[in-house]
């Protein structure tokens, strides 16, 4: 496999401290790739730098061989790297089905002027949307739902949206941040099952924040776990579980919780 993702020294302060400090990982392409760490360690941040939603202020980050450090959100996402947020971002009066159609991209609909010159096109499209919209419903096991408002959904319901709707844009990559948080575990397994077989069908690549340990090291090929804004350790889920460092981040040397370094940003 070779590196989708490319995240090299990159820096980012708050208030004068450095929520993420000289970070530097890869994610491989068709891999699952946990980022753990203790709350404050920056990941998050790091999160909202790699997704176009923070500018770093020193550092690269590249995809698919270019960079795209410093793009808008919806340039990033142009680019086939798309993310979900800890705090689902569902458009609550709006019915399941509509939710997942306005993620899709290229939809001439949105021009008024394609829909008085160019109406077929533009009614075609929309059938074509609404197609693939109950596809991925399928694959996110929602289609059930398709007709009902968004905000009657359950929290695990929405993550499953909101994955679905990452989906709609037809990504290289995905990143989840905090899939099983708040969520009923049944449905936070089932979303991760959904992760492990569009990597088994489709080679798709997933980078995921989890606070769940035993579920990160469960289906992540390699782990990068950050502490004090850096990345201290990389590797198998076996070697990171061992590793000192790591071991030190989350308990301290002396067996007491590690204080968190810096406020991370809600994402």
């Amino acid at each position: 496999m070779s590196a989708l993702l490319e995240v090299r020294d990159v820096v980012k302060h708050y208030g004068g401290i450095a929520a993420v400090n000289r970070a530097t990982l890869d994610v491989e392409e068709g891999s699952i790739t946990g980022l753990i760490g203790p709350n404050g360690a920056g990941k998050t941040t790091l999160f909202h730098i790699v997704s176009g939603f923070r500018k770093p202020e020193q550092g690269t980050v590249r995809f698919g061989g270019v960079e795209i450090s410093g793009r808008s959100p919806d340039r990033v996402a142009r680019a086939g790297l798309v993310r979900t947020f800890q705090h689902t971002k569902a458009l609550t009066r709006m019915s399941v089905l509509d939710n997942m159609m306005l993620a899709a991209p290229e939809q001439p609909g949105e021009r008024l002027s394609n829909v008085f010159l160019r109406p077929r096109r533009a009614r075609r499209r929309e059938r074509d949307v609404e197609v693939k919209a109950r596809e991925v419903l399928a694959v996110v096991r929602l289609e059930r739902h398709v007709d009902e408002y968004a905000g009657t959904l359950s929290g695990g319901q929405r993550k499953l949206l909101e994955f679905g709707r990452a989906l709609m844009a037809e990504p290289r990559m995905v990143m989840l941040d905090e899939p099983m948080a708040g969520v009923n575990p049944t449905l936070g397994h089932e979303l991760l099952d959904r992760v492990q077989e569009l990597r088994a069908a489709r080679g798709m690549t997933f980078l995921l924040i989890e606070h769940d340990l035993e579920v990160v090291m469960a289906v992540s090929d390699l782990i990068h776990v950050m502490s004090n804004g850096a990345v201290i350790a990389s590797g198998p889920p076996a070697a990171v579980r061992a590793s000192p460092d790591v071991i030190d981040a989350y308990l301290g040397k002396y067996g007491e919780p590690a204080a968190p370094a810096a406020p991370e940003e809600a994402s």
